[in-house]
């Protein structure tokens, strides 16, 4: 058994790429298969190696690896190979119509309410017209030409699925420079590498009716292979949900500090009547089921995932994220402040909150509050209890409560008007720090 994922590398990778991956990855180690990453690289004027070596460290973020991998850019020969073989069947035949007399077809076409397919004008081209094109320095692009039948097979997640081939153009598998196109180098390498299982989304399924076709022209058998389509995510509102969205790619989710067990478990669960849970791939196999997942397109709300990622920081251990925290970072500071966060990237103001050099807010006609409240600081050592012995000081010098009591105390000591508990701050902030920003606030 093996799988593949095979994304382009012509931008960052997204929450719906993603998924496709993950899903492969899952059903791979649940079963004993194995996991291939080939890198979608032909197209040389879109492909950046930057954008590859960021989709292998995203990939290992979300907690994916893989047995095997390769680019398609370094297997040219075995395309070229791939080609002669279907143009001695006469299967790959060439074409030199331009775009704009191909435009031109089709909105004739269209005005006749027929199918806007290509009418294989090509095929009926004598020898003498063909060498007489390529005498005048014209380039051919190369077509595969369909069978005129009924492709079916038993989609993993949609069920019974049907493509006509009849209605659809023969679509281009070489272009007139001679570079390789994606319908072609996928199957190409599919049939080439093992793959058992193709998992994608399901904007491929009238293209997996074309790559079966042609899977049999290279001499595969179709019957062999496994094709699970996952239905598209949208987006909260149920529209579609936009690749170019660049607050989708899992590189701003990083830098957002989105955690990599939220983003998993949140996508494993999409599409399912289940529950979200948090958890690392390798936490996720075990209850993976591929049954589970509907027909229906499934909306990826980011709500919902923000709100995972906090249940999941909420009960994180220190050392699950310590090397992602400030430096000096301690258990008992990301215990006290792990609750009030949404994001890991919201931790750092919160150190400096402890251990920084903070200039309170101006709080006008609070200044006779604070210094009252600075004349009854407790001595040290202070623990978890100090906060509740000065508070309760506080009310009993000034006569206060509630709001009117904590607040301006919470203002002058963190910046903020809310945060986490104040009984864990105050003896992490310490006496030195919590005096000094009491005369600061107190001096107006």
């Amino acid at each position: 058994m093996k799988l593949r994922f095979a994304p382009s590398p012509t931008g960052y990778l997204h929450v719906g790429n993603a998924r496709v991956a993950l899903v492969n990855w899952l059903l791979a180690r649940q079963l004993g298969g194995q996991v291939l990453l080939r890198l979608d690289d032909t197209d040389s004027e879109r492909s950046k190696s930057e954008y590859a070596e960021a989709l292998e460290e995203d990939l290992r973020w979300l907690g994916l690896d893989w047995d095997e991998h390769f680019r398609q850019s370094d297997r040219m020969p075995l395309y070229a190979a791939a080609a002669e073989k279907l143009k001695a069947s006469g299967r790959l035949y060439p074409c030199f119509e331009s775009e704009e007399e191909l435009r031109y077809k089709r909105e004739q076409q269209l005005r006749q309410k027929r199918p806007p397919i290509y009418d294989r004008g090509a095929l009926k081209m004598t020898k003498e017209q063909y060498d007489r094109a390529l005498a005048n320095g014209k380039r051919p692009h190369w077509r595969l030409k369909l069978n005129m039948w009924e492709v079916k097979w038993l989609d993993g997640v949609l069920g019974p699925r049907v493509v006509k081939l009849p209605s659809l153009s023969d679509p281009v598998l070489l272009r007139a420079d001679g570079t390789p196109l994606y319908t072609f180098t996928s199957v190409v390498d599919d049939l080439e590498s093992g793959v058992t299982h193709i998992v994608r989304g399901e904007d491929h399924v009238t293209n997996t009716g074309v790559q079966i076709d042609l899977w049999e022209a290279l001499g595969g058998n179709a019957d062999k292979l496994r094709f699970i389509h996952l239905p598209l995510l949208t987006d909260a509102d149920g529209g579609p949900l936009s690749k170019r969205l660049g607050s989708l790619s899992l590189r701003q989710l990083r830098k957002d500090g989105v955690e990599p067990a939220a983003l998993a478990g949140y996508l494993a669960a999409l599409g399912t009547a289940q529950d979200p849970a948090a958890g690392m791939p390798r936490d996720l196999v075990a209850g993976f089921r591929l049954a589970a997942i509907s027909k229906s397109a499934a909306r990826f709300d980011v709500q919902q995932l923000l709100a995972l990622n906090r249940k999941h920081l909420h009960h994180a251990s220190f050392e699950s994220v310590r090397a992602l925290l400030p430096e000096g970072a301690d258990e008992a500071w990301w215990k006290a402040i792990r609750g009030n966060l949404d994001l890991l990237s919201e931790a750092k103001p919160w150190f400096e909150v402890v251990r920084g050099t903070l200039v309170p807010p101006p709080q006008e006609g609070e200044e006779e509050y604070l210094r009252a409240a600075l004349a009854v600081l407790p001595p040290a050592p202070w623990d978890e209890t100090t906060w509740g012995a000065w508070t309760g000081a506080v009310k009993e010098a000034t006569g206060r409560k509630g709001k009117p009591l904590f607040q301006p105390l919470r203002l002058a000591l963190t910046g903020e008007d809310h945060g986490p508990e104040m009984k864990a701050l105050l003896p992490l902030i310490g006496p030195e720090k919590v005096a000094l920003r009491l005369k600061v606030a107190a001096a107006g």
